[in-house]
């Protein structure tokens, strides 16, 4: 059976615990809801959490656990010269989940059969090629240990599961069955209810927590790995950047830092002015009819998939900065540059600027606005003197958010700025950023446990950590400057 499938059988022993517990209810009571501590919909909401939230605890959790109980079982089989190696165990273990899943396709598929599957002593070779008549390629790399400790996995998942349907069904009958027992006149049902719905809303709101912890150790264990292998002075102050994954690299962070710094820099200044005029004209300008159009229609930007503003930059933007600008100027002769991927993620910024100053703007209270023309001021005047300083703190916030999504645009850069880590002013030669790098560093066939893979961990951190404090100035501007209209 499944995970699927038990899902849905409990999500159905649900509904019925919700029809049963809410019948028998108003069944105890003749009808009579008067003498019923709640609504009857509670009694029959109460009787379907108790019949599927602890059986959904349990197969979450069993599926979270089983996976450590299977490896630690599994190793058991395996040589010590694999276990005591922390990179050549991950690997054989992927090993060996590989070789037990085509076990399943071939027992599945009729090339082998259960006992056949189960024998550890059979010959390797007529196994491999049994799996290649359905199409699974076992490898030549793939010994008799990992095969038999395949075959230990394969048994131990298979009696896992069977174990966890059988327990997670009982548990979910089991609750039905407490559910309908507990289920009298005086029963507080609803305060049950709306104490596992708090619950819910408690564990909803640690989960943003809970994936901040986990981003920042898992970012921080392999950054701390790294700097084990490279000197962090190197790192943080080098100033060149060059990765050799046969030896003698030099990872230097400052032309990454300069490249991201550059690119959006440009980008804020295009966004940033644009964004705000856009947003003084619809909010205090345009008419009705007018702003019913356009503000849709600019915020139609902000759902355009960034590889095609890519694909913009890369045939449109770069070879018209090109051939019109850098080239006559004698700045150079490429498309791809920090003023191409600038003036894209300018582009695509505007929308975000432009709709957080607009709401920031029609906040400001309509009394300060009819003070302001009451004292003689002009409708520019009220906007300049009055509007734009109490929505300021708001502004500036918007402001700083947006250069924090400048500074992790990804797949722009990519495609508009190139890739080369230099130190320069000008803008019409090819950069690269931290988070291109990052890409860069763990894509293909590399070594894990290598500094030049795991430098993108220690680039990883460093963003998040230039991110979190812009985030934080952002946060102090509105609070510092905020002001309260009543």
């Amino acid at each position: 059976m499944t995970v699927l499938l038990l899902v849905a059988i409990i999500v159905a022993i649900a509904v019925a615990a919700y029809v049963m517990g809410r019948q028998r209810a108003l069944s105890m009571v003749s009808g009579n809801v008067r003498k019923l501590h709640s609504l009857p919909n509670y009694y029959g909401w109460h009787a379907a959490l108790m019949a599927s939230m602890p059986a959904l605890i349990l197969l979450v959790g069993w599926l979270v656990v089983q996976p450590f109980v299977l490896e630690n079982r599994t190793l058991a089989f395996l040589p010590e010269s694999v276990t005591s190696d922390p990179v050549a165990r991950k690997l054989t273990m992927a090993d060996v989940r590989r070789v037990a899943s085509g076990l399943d396709v071939a027992v599945r598929a009729g090339a082998l059969s259960e006992e056949q599957a189960s024998m550890i002593r059979a010959e390797l070779t007529d196994i491999r090629a049994r799996l290649a008549d359905v199409g699974v390629a076992l490898g030549s790399a793939v010994s008799s240990e990992t095969l038999r400790a395949a075959q230990v996995y394969r048994a131990a998942a298979l009696s896992g599961s069977t174990l966890r349907n059988i327990l997670t069904l009982v548990v979910a009958v089991g609750g039905l069955g407490y559910a309908i027992w507990a289920t009298k006149p005086a029963f507080r049902a609803r305060n049950r209810v709306e104490a596992f719905v708090k619950a819910l809303l408690i564990a909803s709101a640690s989960i943003a927590v809970l994936t901040t912890v986990g981003i920042v150790w898992s970012m921080v264990a392999e950054s701390l790995n790294f700097f084990r292998q490279y000197p962090a002075a190197d790192f943080f102050f080098g100033l060149t950047w060059n990765p050799q994954f046969r030896g003698g690299s030099e990872l230097g962070f400052l032309p990454l830092l300069w490249g991201t710094l550059y690119i959006s820099f440009v980008s804020m200044i295009v966004a940033v002015p644009l964004g705000l005029f856009t947003a003084i004209y619809l909010a205090e300008y345009a008419s009705p009819t007018v702003r019913a159009w356009v503000k849709p229609l600019i915020e139609v930007i902000a759902g355009i998939p960034t590889v095609v503003f890519g694909l913009f930059a890369l045939v449109t933007v770069g070879p018209l900065l090109r051939d019109y600008f850098a080239q006559p100027l004698g700045l150079g002769n490429s498309g791809s540059s920090v003023m191409t991927a600038g003036l894209v993620i300018g582009i695509l910024n505007i929308p975000f600027i432009s709709s957080l100053a607009d709401d920031i703007i029609n906040a400001v209270p309509q009394s300060m606005r009819d003070g302001s023309y009451g004292l003689g001021a002009t409708k520019s005047e009220t906007v300049k003197q009055v509007i734009l300083p109490a929505a300021l703190p708001g502004i500036m916030g918007a402001v700083i958010l947006a250069a924090s999504r400048a500074i992790g645009e990804t797949m722009i850069v990519t495609m508009g700025a190139g890739a080369a880590a230099k130190l320069s002013l000008n803008p019409f030669e090819a950069m690269t950023t931290m988070t291109v790098k990052i890409v860069g560093q763990l894509t293909g066939d590399t070594d894990f446990a290598a500094p030049e893979t795991l430098v993108a961990f220690a680039l990883g951190i460093t963003l998040f950590v230039i991110t979190l404090g812009l985030n934080i100035l952002a946060l102090f501007i509105v609070r510092k400057y905020r002001e309260q209209y009543e």
